[in-house]
C-alpha cells in the first residue's frame, strides 16, 4: 500500500483509484463540471481530503465515492479498491423489447 497523505489534487486521485483511465481524463472531466468535492464543481487542482464525497461522471455513468486515503501514484485495482467507498446509485433498468429491424436499403 503506497504512503497516505492528508490531501491531495482531486484529478491526480481520481486518476489513481482507477476511476478516470488516464489523468488527463481525470483533469478534462473536472474543468468540463463532471467532477463535484462536497457537492461543489471541482477544478484539477481542488483539494480532496479523507472523509469527502467526490461524484464523478464519465462516459454517462455517474460514481460517487467516500474518500478513505488519499494517494497519488496510480496502484493495482485491488488495492484502489481500498482508497474509497464506493456509494453509487444503482443504474437504472434498461428496458427489454422487442428489437426493431428495417429492411436492407431502407
Amino acid at each position: 500500500m503506497p504512503p497516505a497523505h492528508p490531501s491531495g489534487r482531486v484529478d491526480r486521485w481520481v486518476w489513481a483509484v482507477r476511476l478516470a483511465k488516464t489523468r488527463a481524463d481525470a483533469a478534462q472531466a473536472c474543468r468540463g463540471g463532471h467532477v463535484r468535492v462536497n457537492d461543489r464543481p471541482a477544478k484539477p487542482a481542488t483539494t480532496v481530503r479523507e472523509g469527502d464525497e467526490v461524484q464523478v461522471r464519465l462516459h454517462g455513468i455517474t460514481r460517487v465515492v467516500d474518500v478513505t486515503r488519499v494517494i497519488d501514484k496510480r496502484v493495482g485495482a485491488q488495492v484502489a479498491r481500498r482508497c474509497y467507498e464506493d456509494r453509487s446509485p444503482e443504474p437504472a433498468p434498461q428496458p427489454r423489447g422487442a428489437v426493431l429491424r428495417r429492411d436492407k436499403g431502407a
